[in-house]
């Protein structure tokens, strides 16, 4: 497939453009800056969808940047980076007189309420009772286009880790000097899933001709994956203690209320479509991916 890639130049973006081709496929990124295999978005608002068979967006600002401080601009900037792009890709596709065949878009679990007993399926209710719910309910009412012939597909991703980027790296360093902890309680569910399998799971959702819908970017096992376990597992991975819990005053104080909240609590999410789906995950058990990533 020819597949259009918004957003492929960030973390998540590097390795699904890298499973895409040794695929077979061929990518084309969407971003600021042109290039070869590249049009940025301004070339796609003027001159409209380049011929494709598929089309997946990544684009957004990254949310626990650290070195933001959360305020009315930054909220912006985050609702903005993911909206305004999804809207940008789906009036393209509308507009198409060759649309793709498929439309990819990889939200978050943040749709599904906080809760250290609620399960949810990709069938569950959600995304009206804080920022982060009602950005990605607008997020994915932003992909739909009623009436057209493209296949649409959902992708609510849990937190992503890998090598070189996303959470890990946030945290890898006060790990290896044995400064790592739990965040708060420790109790509160940590939806993850490894960055290989997010990948393969966007590319899955691209090569599955009758597959539409939601499906939850989760590993089989992180409804039963609370912060503590993930702290100990990736302290296990290194070889050192996690000794040091981070109180939940210290993580409010450096990401703000709001954005603690994603830290802080968290929401048991099971893929049970992704399963049904066929599709296999590569790391399904935490430890298993943290020594992949640690290694």
């Amino acid at each position: 497939m020819r597949v259009l890639l918004g957003g492929g130049s960030g973390f998540v973006g590097s390795a699904l453009t890298q499973l895409l081709r040794s695929r077979g496929h061929g990518v084309t990124l969407v971003s600021r800056q042109g290039g070869q295999d590249r049009i940025t978005w301004e070339e796609l608002s003027h001159s409209g969808l380049p011929l494709c068979d598929a089309v997946v967006n990544l684009a957004g600002e990254n949310v626990l940047n650290p070195f933001r401080r959360w305020d009315d601009a930054f909220c912006r900037e985050v609702f903005n980076s993911r909206i305004e792009t999804t809207k940008t890709l789906a009036k393209a596709i509308a507009e198409a007189q060759q649309p793709p065949r498929a439309w990819v878009v990889v939200t978050g679990v943040g749709y599904y309420r906080p809760s250290p007993t609620a399960e949810y399926t990709e069938d569950s209710s959600g995304g009206d009772f804080d920022f982060f719910s009602r950005l990605v309910s607008s997020w994915e009412a932003a992909a739909l286009i009623p009436g057209s012939p493209t296949r649409g597909v959902v992708v609510r991703s849990g937190v992503v880790l890998g090598r070189g980027g996303g959470a890990i790296s946030q945290m890898i360093w006060p790990f290896r000097l044995g400064l790592g902890g739990p965040m708060g309680s420790g109790l509160q569910p940590f939806p993850w899933i490894h960055i290989q399998d997010l990948a393969g799971i966007v590319c899955h959702a691209l090569e599955s001709e009758s597959l539409r819908g939601i499906l939850n970017g989760v590993s089989p096992s992180s409804s039963t994956t609370s912060n503590g376990t993930f702290a100990h597992e990736l302290a296990a991975a290194l070889g050192r203690p996690a000794l040091l819990p981070v109180p939940a005053w210290v993580v409010r104080a450096v990401f703000g209320a709001e954005r603690a909240s994603m830290l802080l609590e968290g929401q048991r999410v099971v893929p049970k479509r992704t399963l049904e789906s066929g599709y296999k995950f590569l790391f399904p058990e935490l430890s298993g991916a943290l020594k992949d990533i640690v290694a």
